[in-house]
């Protein structure tokens, strides 16, 4: 199996300015970076995605997957970012069957940073099969919680910005990304799946931001049964986990959590620590 070559590009994820408080007081503060990411496929634009930059090739990567444009990591040649132009030139074997009428339909989602797909939303949902016997333990949930809240992140030093995460079903983390848009961040959770080879099946996402149905379905295509987010959702995304028998578990802070769908996927234990 021949993987991608990728480059290996390098931006800074904050920026410093100056700001005066309520009393007139100078300072400097720490902001994230946000700038623009146009995405090329064999030569043709794709896209402009608005990122922090901090991984910008399993973004790309990740967008190419859960857009449902490319199946296969091993047909991607290579990915090549060059911040001097704010460009990636994404190189396939074979090309993208049918990229135009694929390319032609666009729904802007809720996404922070203004997230977007190609298609209907609901295409395919049907066809995905969550694994059956995957369960989730009370105490790993609150032992991802506690992870989440110690994890050395931009947000923690510059606010503004949305952390997604993927653990194992034993609550080890595996991946923590930031990105001014949680649909980037679990775009660039995915691309780096993809790479590693690793299966979503036993594992556990969890995010930030809210749980939209543009999250779940994501969460779906990479074969996650499990979300988690310290926020809530909304009524779609509702509507497509329970369709697919996703769990989800939203409001977790501490000790506190609301399961909403897959009620029968979580062991809940009276003296969980």
């Amino acid at each position: 199996m021949t993987m991608p070559q990728l480059s290996d590009a390098r931006a800074a994820l904050t920026h410093e300015v100056e700001v005066l408080d309520e009393r007139g007081r100078r300072s400097t503060i720490a902001i994230p970076a946000e700038r623009p990411l146009t995405v090329y496929v064999d030569k043709r634009e794709l896209v402009t995605l608005m990122t922090l930059g901090g991984a910008p090739e399993a973004l790309t990567l990740g967008y190419l997957r859960n857009q449902r444009l490319v199946t296969s990591v091993t047909d991607i040649v290579s990915v090549q970012v060059d911040w001097s132009v704010d460009a990636v030139a994404v190189l396939t074997r074979a090309g993208i069957a049918d990229v135009e009428a694929r390319t032609s339909k666009k729904v802007v989602t809720t996404g922070c940073g203004q997230g977007s797909v190609f298609g209907g939303l609901m295409d395919d949902i049907d066809k995905i099969v969550l694994p059956p016997g995957a369960r989730l333990a009370q105490s790993t949930v609150y032992r991802i919680v506690d992870i989440i809240r110690t994890q050395q992140s931009i947000y923690k030093q510059a606010g503004s910005v949305h952390g997604c995460a993927l653990f194992s079903n034993a609550g080890e983390l595996l991946y923590f990304v930031e990105d001014v848009g949680r649909h980037n961040a679990v775009d660039a959770i995915a691309g780096r799946m993809w790479l590693d080879g690793v299966a979503g099946g036993d594992k556990v996402f969890y995010t930030t931001g809210r749980l939209t149905s543009e999250m779940v379905i994501k969460g779906a295509q990479m074969g996650i049964p499990f979300l988690l987010s310290r926020s809530g959702t909304t009524q779609m995304g509702h509507m497509v986990a329970d369709k697919i028998g996703m769990a989800l578990l939203a409001r977790c802070s501490g000790k506190h959590f609301l399961l909403l769908t897959g009620h029968d996927r979580l062991d809940f234990e009276p003296l969980a620590p």
